[in-house]
């Protein structure tokens, strides 16, 4: 027979107790002082050191290329079959060549006709002279028998019959000398009309070829073998003037005053040309009333890879300098200014500035920061003036 021992209580009484006295234990030694609180750490936000950098302003324009000078070139006479064609659509031609040849088989006959006139009016001319010789001698001849008859008269040597007939014979001859006069001047007037109508036969005939007034390429030819030549329809060529072309490019209307001639523009075309640059030549005056669209005209420096109706999108350089600059996001707005948030000492300020050329993601400042200062990257980021903040160096960008 086992009897329990009297111990196994006690000890079971201290094994609950023990929990108790351990939590009631202190948390550190008698006398050590107790932990700092925590101290909250500043947000970090990324920054950006405000530095100099080449700003260019661009205004940026699209548009068509298009002749300079378009030339149309017509017939200078009417009614004659076109014989000849000697160009044709792309051609380049020099100033005065021959495009094409009129039929001059109706001048020409015109022309024979006028010399038989000429020939006739020369004859005319000189028989007029002739007569006139003649009529002259007979008149310088009555007019001496007039004269003695009168001084014969005047001694009482001849009746007075014989002065009056003398003085008649006189007269009439001097009649005859006005109209021998007259039908001279009228002959070699009707020569002169003769050679007139001759030389306008001649110029006709030289504008049976039609020539090219300027050097130029040729863009368009409505001109038909066969067809009547006129100025009324279509023009029997078009021309590019000394192929001269031009970008006659769309701007905003707010970017027209910032335009003037002599500005260089980067040209890019659909077909991915490269090199292609040009000069402005002229900004037109006025404003598009519908689509509030003023225009550019650009003469490119190479017109050889450009042809009339490409599409071209231009990049005009107006100015270009070195410039205080900061990301564009770095500007915000307030109460319509623009302001910054500046960082001093780890220390949120707000700041206004006065900005300038905006260049792809870079902004000049004129006022309000130097170079040097650092500035919140995102000007909306979550900081109000005064804030601590521990900046964190924005990543370089070019």
């Amino acid at each position: 027979m086992r009897f329990a021992s009297p111990l196994l209580p006690m000890l079971a009484a201290a094994s609950l107790l023990a929990p108790g006295l351990f939590l009631a234990a202190p948390l550190h030694a008698e006398g050590e002082a107790p932990a700092p609180a925590a101290v909250p750490l500043a947000p970090a936000i990324t920054v950006s050191t405000v530095g100099t950098r080449l700003l260019s302003d661009r205004v940026f324009a699209s548009g068509l290329v298009a002749a300079v000078e378009e030339v149309q070139v017509a017939p200078l006479i009417e009614g004659q079959p076109i014989e000849a064609l000697l160009a044709d659509v792309g051609d380049r031609v020099a100033e005065g060549q021959v495009l094409a040849r009129l039929s001059n088989s109706t001048l020409d006959l015109q022309k024979s006709q006028l010399a038989a006139s000429l020939a006739a009016a020369r004859a005319t001319i000189a028989q007029a002279e002739a007569q006139m010789i003649e009529v002259q001698s007979s008149a310088d001849e009555a007019i001496r028998a007039n004269d003695r008859a009168k001084a014969l008269k005047a001694q009482g040597n001849i009746a007075q019959a014989a002065a009056d007939t003398a003085q008649a014979a006189a007269v009439s001859a001097g009649a005859r000398v006005a109209v021998a006069t007259q039908s001279l001047e009228a002959a070699r007037a009707q020569l002169a009309l003769v050679e007139a109508q001759i030389a306008n036969v001649e110029l006709q005939l030289s504008r049976t070829e039609v020539k090219a007034p300027f050097a130029g390429e040729i863009t368009a030819r409505n001109a038909r073998l066969g067809a009547i030549a006129t100025a009324a329809g279509q023009p029997m060529f078009t021309l590019i003037r000394d192929g001269a072309l031009e970008l006659r490019a769309d701007v905003a209307e707010g970017d027209l005053l910032r335009l003037a001639p002599g500005q260089t523009a980067t040209l890019r075309a659909v077909a991915a040309l490269p090199g292609l640059t040009g000069t402005l030549r002229l900004v037109e005056p006025g404003v598009d009333a519908t689509t509030r669209l003023g225009r550019a005209r650009i003469t490119p420096d190479s017109k050889d890879a450009l042809r009339p109706g490409m599409f071209i999108e231009a990049e005009i350089l107006v100015a270009e300098h070195e410039a205080v600059a900061i990301p564009v996001t770095a500007v915000g707005a307030s109460n319509g200014t623009s302001v910054v948030m500046r960082v001093k000492d780890g220390v949120v300020e707000q700041v206004t500035v006065q900005t300038g050329i905006r260049d792809g993601g870079w902004v000049e400042i004129l006022s309000g920061l130097a170079a040097g200062d650092t500035v919140v990257t995102k000007a909306a980021a979550f900081v109000r003036s005064g804030d601590r903040i521990t900046p964190v160096p924005a990543t370089p960008v070019n």
